[in-house]
C-alpha cells in the first residue's frame, strides 16, 4: 500500500515512542512529513501516532535496532508504504549501566554498544542502501549524539563511549554519504526533560563530588531542531548541532 503525503517528504525515526524520539516524530508530523515509527514497543508507537491526527502519515513499525535483520525489515516497511526515505532521524538509545563501571558484567557493556553504536551502524548502513538506490537520490541522516560526546559525566564510561562512537559515524558517514546526495549531521541534547533526564531535578552527581539540581528545557524544543535541520534542502547541511537548558553545567569548569 503506498500512502501519499502532503509534503512528499519521508522519515523513519527511531525510539520514537518516548523522550527526544516522540518530541521529533510529532514535530515532523506536525509539518506535514510522513513517519514510519520505529521501537521496540508497539504501544508507545501507536500512542504517538494517535496523538499526532495525522492519520495514514503516521505508521508503526516495531524494531530491534540492535538486530540487522529488523532494521533491514524497518526500511523495506518504510519504503513500501510510503515509496522512499527523505529521512533517517537515527535516535534510539539506552542509559548507562548503574554504579561504578568496575561493577559491571560484560552483558551490562554490550547492552549498552550494541543499541546506542553498533544499532545507530546498522540504521545508517541501511539509510545508506535505500537511499543511493532511490529516484530521486539521495537523503539526510540525522544522528543522535549527546553532549557526552563531547564531555562525559561521572561514571558514564558506556554511555560516553558510545557517544563518542556516534561523533565518528557521524563524520565518515558525513564524508562516505556527499556521492550519494546523502547530508549526515548530529545533534548532541543536553537536558531535555525525558524519563532519561528526569533525575536531573533531584540532583545529580558533578565532577567535583558534589550533587547538583540541574535545569531542564523542554523536550518539543528538541523536536523543532530535528525538525530545522530536516528541512534544510540537501545543498546545505547541519554538522554539528547542539541544543541545551542555558544554564546546565556544561560550558565552563563545573
Amino acid at each position: 500500500m503506498s500512502v501519499e503525503n502532503n509534503k512528499g517528504r519521508i522519515a523513519i525515526v527511531t525510539g520514537a515512542g518516548t523522550g527526544i524520539g516522540r518530541a521529533a516524530a510529532l514535530a515532523l508530523l506536525a509539518d506535514g512529513w510522513s513517519v514510519t515509527l520505529a521501537g521496540r514497543r508497539l504501544e508507545p508507537l501507536e500512542q504517538v501516532a494517535e496523538e499526532s491526527g495525522a492519520g495514514a502519515r503516521a505508521f508503526a513499525v516495531p524494531t530491534d535496532v540492535a538486530n540487522p535483520e529488523s532494521v533491514q525489515a524497518l526500511f523495506a516497511a518504510a519504503v513500501e508504504r510510503f515509496g522512499r526515505v527523505d529521512l533517517l532521524f537515527n535516535n534510539a538509545g539506552v542509559g548507562n549501566p548503574p554504579g561504578p563501571f568496575e561493577d559491571w558484567t560484560a552483558d551490562q557493556w554490550r547492552g549498552v554498544v550494541d543499541i546506542n553504536l553498533t544499532g545507530m551502524f546498522f540504521c545508517i548502513q541501511q539509510a545508506f542502501r535505500t537511499m543511493k538506490a532511490q529516484t530521486p537520490r539521495g537523503g539526510r541522516i540525522i544522528n543522535n549524539g549527546s553532549i557526552s560526546a563531547t564531555a562525559p559525566r561521572p561514571n558514564s564510561a558506556a554511555y560516553t563511549a558510545t557517544k563518542h562512537g556516534v561523533e565518528g559515524l557521524t563524520k565518515t558517514a558525513s564524508l562516505d554519504g556527499r556521492k550519494y546526495d546523502i547530508a549526515v549531521g548530529q545533534i548532541d541534547v543536553g537536558n531535555a526533560m525525558t524519563e532519561l533526564a528526569a533525575r536531573m531535578a533531584k540532583g545529580v552527581p558533578q565532577a567535583n563530588g558534589e550533587l547538583a539540581i540541574e535545569p531542564l528545557m523542554d523536550v518539543e524544543i528538541v523536536g523543532q531542531s530535528v525538525l530545522y535541520m530536516a528541512n534544510l534542502p540537501l545543498e546545505a547541511n547541519v554538522l554539528f548541532h547542539t541544543v541545551m537548558a542555558t544554564k546546565m553545567p556544561f560550558v565552563g569548569r563545573g
